[in-house]
């Protein structure tokens, strides 16, 4: 489809804004969420630069490279995988294949633990990150939270691949190991831990969005059939590894809200049990600490 410019000559801008508006709709018509970002995003990656930044752009011939995108896009394949990068807060993460993408969710529960830890009374606060995926999490407190020892713990060793590249060169410490069995030898010994786990029900598989469950790996998505099987997991582990006072933070789906609370109830040796919103005002996270004796 070429747009007319009434017999003169398109300007380079005139030709870009074009050709992501053909995506654009190209990409709405596929069902992909955000069709006028992702164009925009893509066009960004092809020509080198910030998305912000497109009008600068003087080169408006779009070849190949940016249309094979957009069809990788059309196809429902996650826009990071496309660009190898995602962004997260004041990071920009490495992320591909066997990777759970970060998402914009997320960085609300990671705002709220950052002030939490903030809040604590404590000198170089220590905080471990479970099923810690591409690092975001972690990567997020150690940049946010300053003179705090972090340690990122993954199972997976195709998602280890990029929690060690995105680490390289931080302060976080990544470990290869089940978040049910994690670091012995910090218990009783972490101010802070902190999730996103697995937490869709296996009955819900058909109705995940294709970008995650096509492409992004089964072990970061399903737990069991209520989705909760790891978040009991992650109960014991973070009772296991705080001290008395410590808080733990596990993100969860909206529709989990009242149900996560539970799982860190006064029986089990935790206090002040509650769920939080995210920016939507759709519960999102629960937080709970470890009851002192």
């Amino acid at each position: 489809m070429q747009q007319n410019f009434g017999g003169r000559t398109p300007s380079p801008r005139s030709l870009l804004l074009s050709e992501v508006a053909q995506a654009t709709q190209r990409l709405a018509d596929a069902g992909v969420p955000s069709p006028r970002f992702d164009a925009e995003e893509l066009a960004a990656f092809v020509h080198g630069v910030k998305r912000g930044e497109l009008h600068r752009v003087e080169d408006a011939d779009f070849d190949a490279r940016y249309w094979e995108a957009v069809a990788r896009r059309e196809a429902r394949e996650p826009l990071q995988h496309i660009t190898g990068r995602a962004f997260f807060r004041y990071l920009e993460l490495q992320v591909g294949p066997g990777v759970f993408v970060p998402r914009p969710e997320t960085e609300s529960v990671v705002g709220w633990a950052i002030d939490a830890v903030r809040a604590m009374d404590v000198v170089e606060p220590l905080i471990v990150d479970l099923c810690s995926g591409s690092g975001a999490i972690a990567l997020a407190m150690a940049q946010e939270v300053p003179r705090s020892r972090v340690h990122a713990v993954e199972l997976s060793e195709d998602a280890l691949v990029w929690t060690r590249r995105n680490a390289e060169g931080s302060r976080v410490t990544v470990h290869h190991g089940d978040a049910l069995t994690a670091l012995p030898e910090l218990d009783g010994q972490v101010d802070l831990v902190i999730s996103n786990p697995p937490y869709i029900p296996l009955t819900e598989w058909e109705y995940v969005a294709p970008e995650a469950r096509d492409h992004d790996p089964e072990m970061a998505l399903f737990s069991g059939e209520d989705g909760l099987d790891v978040i009991r997991g992650i109960e014991r582990t973070a009772h296991r590894l705080l001290r008395p006072g410590g808080l733990v933070v596990v993100e969860h789906a909206d529709t989990q809200g009242g149900q996560v609370p539970w799982i860190f109830n006064e029986e089990a040796g935790w206090t002040d049990a509650a769920d939080h919103p995210d920016l939507n005002n759709r519960p999102r996270f629960a937080s709970a600490r470890k009851a002192t004796p």
